[in-house]
């Protein structure tokens, strides 16, 4: 096989087939360095033609407890109680900035996984939080109860009349 850009499925087969051939080449053998040269470019092939979504960070959180054999309750340290971790596990409360950096220091998980917007439809905010958004959002003068509006200054007034 004449080493080439694999550009289809075709020439990735090939590429697949020799490198099965070549697998038990001598290092440092003419069919070694082919070897690495054949899966540098399968490897860019299929990033291009495959390319692995990232893990979702909640379940990348759940899927490192079960590796190390951890429970609810060693996230405690990270989440501060019981409720909080189980709305974030739940995907009701997004991860806050220091809520990251401890699971990154943790678990090793990958900063871009853990910084990954969350799936809109799984964040709920509570009644409060929605009425804290409401009330931090600026008004219209006129729109907020028991406000006035601002009369004309008096140059003005002179100018209207």
């Amino acid at each position: 096989m004449n080493i080439r850009p694999i550009k289809t499925d075709a020439d990735h087969d090939e590429a697949l087939a020799e490198v099965r051939r070549l697998w038990n080449a001598p290092p440092g053998s003419p069919d070694a360095d082919k070897l690495e040269v054949l899966a540098m470019l399968l490897h860019h092939y299929e990033r291009e033609r495959h390319p692995i979504a990232m893990p979702d960070p909640i379940e990348a959180i759940k899927f490192r407890m079960e590796q190390q054999g951890l429970s609810r309750s060693d996230l405690l340290p990270i989440f501060g109680t019981t409720g909080r971790t189980s709305e974030v596990l739940a995907g009701k409360r997004p991860l806050t900035l220091e809520m990251i950096r401890k699971l990154h220091a943790m678990f090793d998980i990958p900063l871009d996984v853990l910084v990954q917007p969350p799936p809109k439809a799984k964040i709920r905010r509570s009644s409060s939080a929605a009425k804290r958004v409401a009330s931090s959002r600026p008004r219209a003068k006129g729109s907020v109860p028991g406000h006035r509006k601002a009369k004309p200054s008096r140059s003005v007034q002179r100018k209207a009349g």
